[in-house]
């Protein structure tokens, strides 16, 4: 018989495979049973990922509230609620949240928090930022994407 927490699982991975194929509804129908099954962080995390994709980013950084009072640590919710802050076009609100991502002991997606990041700082046009952050995603998980912009930047500044 499976447990409460491996439905949750199954649940949450049919979500993620419908949300994939662009089956919004039925993914946040689906997230929502595995977070009443069992709640996570990365459900909730989950969940506000689809709702961003209908354009309710409101409710998407719920979700990611939600996601770190469960779970302090984990940094894919705090780049979410950056990443949401960003298409708010509340740049500047963002960065904290994107620098505790950076910070965070568990995110499975920090080279996102950096280039999040890089791109608040050239929306603001500071280069010299961008060069820092980039060169921080670079030497801090070998983000390939991150040393080409690093590298085309610094070819344009000279």
């Amino acid at each position: 018989m499976q447990t409460q927490l491996e439905i949750a699982r199954r649940f949450l991975e049919q979500a993620y495979q419908h949300q994939l194929a662009g089956a919004l509804e039925r993914a946040v129908n689906l997230y929502r049973a595995s977070l009443e099954m069992h709640p996570t962080a990365e459900a909730h995390t989950f969940l506000g990922w689809a709702y961003s994709q209908q354009g309710r980013y409101e409710d998407a950084i719920d979700e990611c509230m939600l996601a770190i009072e469960l779970d302090p640590d984990y940094g894919n919710a705090y780049n979410d609620i950056g990443a949401y802050l960003i298409a708010l076009d509340c740049h500047e609100s963002a960065i904290p949240w994107l620098e505790k991502a950076i910070a965070a002991a568990h995110c499975e997606r920090r080279s996102a928090a950096y280039m999040n990041l890089a791109h608040i700082y050239q929306h603001f046009g500071q280069p010299f930022k961008v060069l820092r952050v980039l060169r921080e995603a670079w030497e801090s998980e070998a983000y390939l994407p991150a040393l080409d912009g690093y590298h085309s930047l610094l070819g344009r500044l000279n």
